[in-house]
């Protein structure tokens, strides 16, 4: 039996997209039916705007990933700069992109 020939591993599902946050900073993202077999894996980028940024997944299923971003402001106290309480970031724009595991 001959081996002769180029071999591609096939590639794995991938959907992006994009979504903003609600009032209380989540952000939700319904991927097509039938596109993942389970969980996929979510790699997750906020937009660049003012203060420090940070998203989590919430929940993460084949048919839909829910997103938290939250926002902190940079404080200082005694000459040294920190990080103030995160809160909720509404209107934040957050991509995606998920892939089949």
């Amino acid at each position: 039996m001959s081996t002769d020939g180029d071999y591609a591993a096939p590639q794995r599902r991938q959907e992006h997209a994009k979504a903003v946050t609600d009032g209380n900073g989540i952000a939700t993202f319904n991927w097509p039916a039938g596109a993942f077999t389970g969980p996929p894996v979510v790699a997750l980028a906020v937009e660049a705007g003012a203060g420090f940024r940070s998203a989590r997944i919430a929940s993460n299923t084949a048919a839909q990933t829910t997103v938290h971003v939250t926002a902190a402001a940079g404080v200082t106290v005694l000459g040294i700069g920190v990080l103030a309480t995160g809160a909720n970031a509404p209107g934040i724009t957050v991509h995606a992109t998920a892939t089949d595991p």
